[in-house]
């Protein structure tokens, strides 16, 4: 019997390596001669590169970069197990858990760590690198970024502007001079799960500018500045992104990303999943666990347990997807290839409890649906 285990990570509690070890062991309660093929998984965001070094068997390191108010931050990116391959998560370098909340400021946030992140990877001689950007602090455009790649952003006399999404109201000039000739050989994909504008209602400032501090007339100031730095960017390069779905993801990173390298935008999920090889080994399996820390209508739309159940479903393969909680909607994934949905919650308890739990409570909710799925089988 093959079991694979593919879950994202349970935000807070259980990162998705823990998610599908506590799965493994649950499995083995019933089924110990089991096939059981662990790939943890995520959508582009937290706990992407854990998830693919770890299924991938790469490597991962760990370097000194910008944070996202100019201080100095450990972070994490990784090689993938084919050794040609960087993946990077922006929000290790230019992320909001980074900024304590009465210091969030998305008008002075940079994404120049994730630049950092970034020529690491063309320093280690890797010509193909996935940037998972969801988490961010900043409102930038991508400028911080393009700034570490050597491109300048320049006031009418010359001189630099100052990092961060605000100052970008005062751009007269764009120099490509100083861009890094090595990323025109680099194939980057970005995982990116909005289809956002740059600007307007939909836009980066507008939608996303409050969670990270913005205030109502931040907000509008925000937004005016990436409308003028589009203007000024697309001078510069000959591109045209703006209003292209995605542009305004991560405070405008999407755009960034599209202006100064050659960079393409898809669906974070698919990404991984084709990273992993997960058709491969999903194709032969008996059934699918997946999960994530809650299940409820957001699920729905593209999250890692649906990726997975599409394409497991290709082969005709169950998927049972185990959640910390599952909340209004969550039935709304049936009707995406996931057979039946499970909370790991076994009794009364509040949501700290079962934070706490997490690992112990997903080992005994997969033990309990194998031992229903024995049942069925008939003992096999």
């Amino acid at each position: 019997m093959r079991i694979v285990v593919a879950p994202d990570s349970f935000k807070g509690s259980v990162s998705a390596l823990g998610v599908a070890e506590a799965m493994e062991r649950g499995i083995r309660r019933v089924f110990p001669a089991a096939d059981v093929r662990k790939m943890p998984i995520a959508d582009g965001g937290e706990g992407t590169v854990e998830a693919l070094v770890s299924a991938t068997g790469g490597r991962a390191h760990d370097i000194e970069v910008t944070g996202p108010m100019g201080e100095r931050v450990r972070a994490h990116w990784g090689v993938l197990g084919d050794g040609r391959t960087a993946v990077i998560e922006m929000a290790a370098a230019s992320g909001l858990p980074l900024v304590p909340d009465d210091l969030r400021d998305p008008g002075r946030a940079t994404t120049f760590g994730t630049g950092e992140l970034i020529r690491a990877a063309l320093d280690a001689g890797l010509r193909k690198i996935i940037i998972g950007i969801g988490g961010s602090a900043t409102n930038d455009g991508g400028a911080g970024m393009a700034r570490a790649l050597g491109v300048s952003f320049l006031y009418t006399n010359g001189d630099e502007l100052p990092d961060g999404g605000a100052a970008l109201a005062r751009v007269r000039r764009i120099d490509l001079a100083g861009l890094d000739p090595r990323l025109s050989e680099t194939e980057i994909v970005v995982a990116c799960d909005v289809d956002n504008p740059l600007c307007g209602p939909r836009g980066a400032s507008a939608v996303f500018g409050p969670q990270k501090g913005a205030t109502p007339e931040a907000v509008e100031t925000l937004d005016t500045a990436l409308a003028h730095y589009a203007v000024c960017a697309k001078a510069a390069t000959g591109r045209d992104v703006a209003e292209l779905p995605g542009a305004g993801a991560a405070g405008g990173l999407g755009a960034g990303l599209l202006f100064f390298t050659n960079a393409r935008l898809r669906s974070g999920v698919d990404i991984v999943l084709e990273a992993v090889g997960f058709a491969e080994v999903v194709r032969d399996a008996d059934f699918v666990i997946t999960g994530e820390g809650r299940t409820d209508f957001q699920t729905a739309f593209g999250k890692a347990p649906v990726g997975v159940a599409k394409l497991a479903k290709q082969f005709g393969v169950p998927v049972f997807c185990l959640s910390g909680g599952l909340g209004e909607g969550a039935d709304d994934v049936l009707a995406h290839g996931i057979d039946a949905t499970l909370s790991i919650c076994d009794r009364p308890m509040t949501l700290d409890e079962c934070m706490r739990a997490g690992g112990a409570l997903i080992e005994s909710e997969v033990a309990r649906l194998c031992r229903v799925i024995q049942a069925v089988r008939g003992g096999r």
